[in-house]
């Protein structure tokens, strides 16, 4: 088991009062020769802002993503409508903002299926085209089931969650679990009907300089749950499987690799990171790589990182960033940065680490025209009751 990498310095000292101010904190960063030497090189992240940007305190917010369009416009979209962390209430909500998050439009709802819509990932393609992922899941019906024998919950609560589900029948809800994609051509002003994938992870797929969509994820609800990755060669209309990725020794990927995410480096090296809980050093990220632009994948290994699950973005500057939620003290969200195409990460440095507990995360990042980061992920605070969408702007310093 490996023991989880921890920073070499102590953050500074109010890093759980983010929000009340700009904070400072820096990290030691190892690599190439200056690793082998063991130096150091600092890597310090200023926080500008951190605050809560959805305004429904009725509805539990989860598993959000944000991008940023080729007009600068952000996108973020998130599961909502929801009652809490699992229900057959979820909906794929979005919003806009035109000002770098300093505000943000009212909440929309993309889709409202007739089962719970979970996760949402969000993509602008070469081509304009926005991609909206989601999935379908049932993991509500145990929780009802159980509430339907043993009683204990209000009237109106059992009544609302029992028409939720009968709104089908057992068959239908079971034939309607999939990998789903959202599909507009008109910047968002309307929305396809739900378009199956061959795989599923919260922050959906990415665009390769070739042209093709690559989609990193999960085949949920087939034999086998296969990990891997499918193509798109036609703007997202229709996906492919191009190639599983393969597992550890002794490691079951189907059941204990889940929520991928990848991205293109530099040098044309594609690498997906993968949430990691199967009893091997459980709660770490693992990662993979291909050389032939997604064909054949690495053994995935260890890259020194406890916390998931990842969202992987290329800077400007050809650097490497990756963001996940940090699930134990100090609660909240974490970065590293790669300088050598994916080869070494460097030390965490705290997003956000101010939380009350693990229910909290997926985090992704988008680097604003003003060299600035902003990141959003959804948690659940001391109050409101229900999780809500927060949001960082931050600034990391090259050294």
């Amino acid at each position: 088991m490996l023991s989880p990498r921890l920073p070499r310095r102590r953050f500074l000292k109010n890093v759980g009062g983010l929000s009340a101010g700009v904070a400072v904190a820096s990290v030691g960063l190892t690599r190439g020769a200056e690793a082998a030497a063991g130096a150091e090189v600092e890597v310090p992240i200023e926080i500008l802002e951190t605050k809560v940007i959805s305004g429904q305190p009725e509805f539990y917010h989860g598993w959000p993503t944000v991008a940023r369009r080729g007009n600068g416009e952000l996108w973020a979209v998130w599961s909502g409508g929801r009652a809490a962390h699992v229900c057959p209430f979820g909906q794929v909500c979005a919003m806009t903002s035109k000002d770098d998050g300093a505000t943000w439009s009212r909440a929309r709802v993309l889709h409202d299926g007739a089962m719970d819509d979970r996760d949402a990932g969000v993509l602008e393609t070469a081509k304009g085209t926005l991609l909206v992922t989601t999935f379908t899941s049932l993991a509500y019906e145990p929780v009802l089931a159980k509430a339907e024998k043993e009683g204990g919950w209000p009237a109106e609560k059992l009544a609302l969650w029992k028409a939720t589900r009968d709104f089908l029948t057992p068959e239908q809800r079971r034939s309607g679990l999939g990998e789903w994609l959202l599909r507009s051509t008109d910047g968002g002003s309307t929305w396809s009907a739900p378009m199956p994938t061959l795989v599923n992870s919260p922050h959906g797929p990415i665009q390769l300089r070739d042209g093709r969509l690559l989609y990193a994820g999960k085949k949920l609800w087939s034999n086998g749950n296969r990990i891997g990755v499918c193509e798109s060669r036609d703007d997202g209309l229709t996906w492919q499987w191009l190639a599983e990725i393969p597992g550890r020794p002794g490691d079951d990927a189907g059941k204990g690799y889940h929520e991928l995410h990848a991205v293109e480096a530099a040098d044309g090296t594609l690498i997906a990171h993968i949430r990691n809980e199967c009893p091997n050093d459980f709660g770490t990220t693992l990662q993979s790589e291909s050389k032939d632009g997604g064909r054949t994948w690495t053994e995935p290994h260890l890259i020194g990182v406890w916390g998931l699950p990842s969202h992987l973005l290329r800077l400007r500057d050809g650097r490497l960033l990756m963001s996940y939620g940090h699930r134990r003290a100090p609660f909240g969200n974490q970065a590293r940065v790669s300088a050598d195409n994916g080869k070494t990460w460097s030390d965490p440095v705290i997003i956000s680490g101010d939380g009350k507990g693990g229910d909290l995360g997926y985090p992704s990042t988008v680097e604003l025209e003003s060299g600035a980061f902003l990141t959003i992920w959804y948690e659940s605070m001391k109050s409101p009751e229900l999780a809500v969408l927060r949001q960082a702007k931050w600034r990391l310093k090259q050294a």
